[in-house]
Formats: structure tokens, sequence, C-alpha cells
């Protein structure tokens, strides 16, 4: 392992996202060779003996970033309780244990990205950093401009209020219109209900995009490990 810095260290190590991790640091509970660290600006090596609560940790040397054009029928977490496929389940000759960023909901498709750095998730997942997220959705009716100011501007759902939001009509066919949605919000089945509230039912859903991240011609079911350049993008 080449230096770097204490945060990153245990961030790679699967102890906090970074952030999280500064602040393990400032309170005082993270030592460095027996000598307790509250510095942002240490860096470690492969010969160094770093312990949390003092515990010792290991770093994971290798990081794994996958992205899955996950299939209808899947559940977006490690295990189920259920007995339920999930998307690890698609994911072969992988050794480190992975977990899915964020979630799709078992009855949407598309783009979802699995790691195992907690750092990597937090700059896709954490509200402060609203990372777009595009969907194409087969909708019911053909959505007029009033309706469309309405989903852009925002709109009351349950007890919270959706952040301004994009809807694009790609192209109608018959009574229905396929129309590609852009959140950076993540909540419970958000889209549909975003939908229902301006009245058109989701017929089909399909995430294609997360930040520079785009599904683009990756058959369903199918997976592959994320370039350098689209983690240079994030990271």
């Amino acid at each position: 392992m080449t230096e770097m810095r204490l945060q990153k260290f245990l961030a790679h190590a699967g102890i906090a996202s970074r952030r999280a991790a500064e602040d393990i640091i400032k309170q005082g509970r993270v030592t460095l060779n027996g000598k307790t660290i509250t510095d942002m600006g240490v860096s470690v090596s492969n010969t160094d003996i770093v312990t949390v609560d003092g515990k010792l940790i290991a770093n994971e040397e290798e990081k794994t970033y996958i992205m899955l054009n996950k299939p209808v029928g899947y559940v977006s977490s490690a295990k189920d309780q259920f007995g339920r496929p999930t998307v690890i389940d698609l994911v072969r000759d992988i050794d480190q244990r992975l977990y899915p960023v964020g979630r799709l909901d078992y009855d949407t498709a598309g783009l979802i990205l699995l790691t195992n750095d907690g750092d990597f998730t937090y700059q896709l997942t954490h509200p402060k950093h609203e990372i777009d997220k595009v969907y194409e959705a087969l909708i019911s009716g053909i959505p007029t401009n009033e309706e469309i100011e309405r989903f852009e501007v925002g709109l009351r759902i349950e007890d919270y209020t959706t952040s301004p939001a994009k809807i694009i009509i790609k192209k109608t066919n018959g009574d229905n219109a396929l129309v590609h949605i852009t959140i950076h919000e993540g909540k419970n089945r958000q889209v549909r209900k975003m939908c229902g509230a301006i009245g058109h039912n989701v017929l089909s859903l399909k995430r294609i995009s997360i930040g520079p991240i785009a599904l683009n011609d990756l058959a369903e079911g199918k997976w592959r490990r994320l370039s350098n350049a689209e983690l240079n993008e994030i990271f």
C-alpha cells in the first residue's frame, strides 16, 4: 500500500465514509503506532499499526466498483429475509463482499452500483451532493404542460414536498408516453408517486444513469466493472 491519508485509510478499510472517519479521528478514537491521532493531515503506510476504539484495522487493499443492469424481480440488498433473489446473486466471480449503493425498487429495472467502498457510497448517496438520477418511464396518458410544470416545481407527496425535477416526453405511443425523469432525491418509490400525483400511472420504469455513470448498452442482468474514467468523474 502506498501512503494515504488516515481518513482515507479508514474509509478503504470499511470503517466509515471518509467524512465520518474524520469525525472518528477528531474524537480521539484512532491510534497510529500506539499514539492517539486527531490531526487530519497524518498519512499511513502498510508498515503502520492503526486501531479504532482499540481494535486493529486492516486495510482492504482492493476496492471493487461494479455497475449492474438489474432486472425486475430482484431486491436491492445483500440478503433478503423473504428469500427473494437479490442483486448480489447476479454478480459472480467477485471475492469481495459487495453492497448496493442506494436502492432500486423490486419492480424497477436498470442501473444499480455495487461496491465495498464506503467513501464511494457516501459520494453518491449523501443528499448534499445532489447526484442526478435519470429514469426512463412508460406512463399512462400524456402529460400536459401544466402537469409538467407542477412536476418540475415540486409535488406534495404524503409528508414531504419533492425537490425540483425534470420530466421530458421522448415519444408517445397511442395513449401512453415514454418520458425521461431526472431527480436527485431517493425516497421510497418516489418516481412512481410523483407520476401518480399528476395523474399518470407508471407502467414500466428503468433507471438509466446515476450522475456521470450511464447504463448505455449493458444487457439486462449483466454487470461490468467501472472504468477508471468513470471513477475519476466521481472522486
